[in-house]
Formats: structure tokens, sequence, C-alpha cells
């Protein structure tokens, strides 16, 4: 059955096998996954990944995340070492991303990797893209599916109100149940996390035991999400405000704000996993309802909350 779009279609045996066909044929799909909704295509496939660049409006020096199945899979691309190995042992299938070098006899397309010769590569935990992954020979290539620089989607509806009917493939797979990208972390030197998310540098420094930084830099884009301006609203950002004018928008969190129109909380309970999920549907929320200008109060740098606010200061940007 067909949801009220005609490019939304329920997880089922026949659309998944649906799925699969559009992704061997080099087509783009929206697929849901743990962590955002991602356009997906074959990673092997330089044509399939040019369309998601174009598609996407993304500069061609973001490299994209490459999506395995499992560890014998991602084997084929990419070198691995001991930190990779224990972090795998711990957080896969999950929502943490590996920059690793790449191996010579890669079939992933240099487009892929924005020329560098890193990969960023993910197994994810999510039962229908994994469903999917284990019917093709091939990885493949999932960013986020919205407009660069834009919101990351969440849900079905979200995909659609970014690309219309300009994607012909959308599974529903409900809500993203993290509702942030994951972490990146930079294993081919010293360990470094090029972009927060639910695993944060504490989780990653006790299963490594050592010291993780946290690179701030935008030199070298070796991963999605290091751009400056990124998950933008369209709408300018202030953080870390105590209040806000009636006509702006106020992001708030806890349980100390009354509600009110102009005031749209994270989480009453103070909970910064339920915050994170809440976080685009109310940017885009916010945005339907035409405010001009937006105010965030302050959130916890703890857990998640790192990643909470690297995606607001990169909005505000």
């Amino acid at each position: 059955m067909r949801n009220i779009y005609s490019n939304i279609f329920k997880v089922n045996k026949k659309n998944l096998s649906i799925a699969v066909n559009y992704l061997k044929k080099n087509q783009l799909i929206g697929v849901p996954t743990e962590t955002v909704y991602g356009l997906a295509g074959n990673a092997y496939s330089k044509e399939a990944v040019k369309k998601i660049y174009l598609l996407k409006k993304r500069p061609f020096k973001n490299p994209l995340i490459i999506h395995y199945i499992n560890l014998q899979q991602l084997k084929n691309d990419v070198e691995l070492n001991s930190d990779f190995y224990k972090l795998y042992k711990k957080f896969c299938p999950g929502p943490i991303t590996f920059v690793l070098k790449k191996k010579k006899n890669s079939l992933i397309p240099s487009i892929a990797t924005a020329n560098l010769k890193t990969v960023a590569v993910r197994v994810p935990r999510n039962k229908t893209i994994r469903k999917i992954l284990k019917s093709l020979n091939f990885p493949l290539a999932i960013p986020s599916a919205n407009k660069s620089t834009q919101v990351s989607p969440v849900s079905a509806d979200d995909v659609v109100n970014e690309f219309d009917t300009s994607l012909k493939f959308i599974l529903n797979g409900g809500s993203c149940t993290i509702g942030l990208e994951s972490t990146v972390v930079d294993l081919t030197s010293k360990v470094k996390i090029l972009r927060p998310g639910l695993i944060n540098p504490s989780d990653i420094s006790k299963v490594l035991n050592k010291k993780i930084n946290v690179y701030r830099g935008t030199k070298i884009i070796k991963a999605p999400g290091m751009l400056k301006r990124h998950y933008s609203p369209g709408i300018p950002i202030k953080l870390n405000q105590k209040k806000a004018k009636n006509n702006e928008a106020f992001i708030v969190f806890g349980k100390k704000y009354k509600k009110a129109k102009n005031i749209f909380n994270l989480s009453n309970k103070s909970n910064l996993n339920e915050a994170a999920r809440n976080l685009y549907k109310i940017l885009r929320l916010i945005k339907k309802k035409n405010y001009k200008m937006i105010c965030v109060t302050s959130i916890p740098k703890t857990g998640i909350g790192l990643a909470i606010n690297d995606r607001l200061s990169r909005a505000a940007n």
C-alpha cells in the first residue's frame, strides 16, 4: 500500500525487492537508518554516486559515507587496524563511521571520496537498510536525504519535503530512533572525532584506553559534517539565549519553561537522547511556521549533547 504521497512505500517483502532493483540499476532511493533518512546509491557506481551529488547539490569536495553489511565486505575497500577492531567489536553495527585508508584495489570511485586516499565507512544497525544491503553484492553510499547544508530528514515525509517527486522511491521505516547523524572517528593517524554523535569521546576513550580529541578544523574535509555551514533551516539562529521575543522561535530544554506559542521544547524531561530525536523535527516545524529568527537556550555539553551543540553551531553559522 502507498502512503498519501505516491513515492512513499511501506517496508514489506515486495517493496524491499523493488528497492534492491532500483539500486542494481544505479537509481537512487530514500531509506531509513537508525540515525537519519538517507539517499542511497550503488557505492561502486560512478554514475550512481554522481547522481547523489547532483540531486543533493552537494559540493564534490565533501566525501560520502559508504555503508556495508558486515566486516567481511568492508575489508575489500579499506585498511583495518587494531583501534578499528576494538571499536567495531564494541559499537557495530551502529551509529559510528570510521575514516580509514583506502585500499589500492578498492572499487569505490574517487568521486565518492572527494579524491582523498581515505574512505568513511559504516555498518548500520537499522533492520530495513540491513535487509537491503544483504540482498546486494555492493555497498551503498548513503548521505542524508536532504539538499546540501540543510536540515537532515528523520521521517519519510521529510524526504518528500526535500526532493518532492524527483526521488521516485522512498521506504517508510517510521521515525529515526537516534535522530542525529553518526559519530565520525578518524583512525588514519592519531585517533580523533571529526563529527560528534550518540557515541561520544568518553565512550571511545574507554574502549581504546587513550584520550580522544574532537577535531574542530575545516581545512581538509575527510568526512561529512565538517563544513562550517550545515544542518541549517535557512533561518538565523542565536545560541545560548535566556529568552526570546514573542515573534522569535525559542528552542528550550527542560521543565522550567512554560508552554507558549513560540516555545519549542527539545525535552521537558531534560533527556538529551529525546532532545536529539526532536532537534531536526523542531527545526523543520519552526520553518513551516515562518519564523524569521530562532533563539536557542544552552544545551548541556555531555553525552549526545556534544552532537546537539555541534549541529546547532553549524546551523547558526
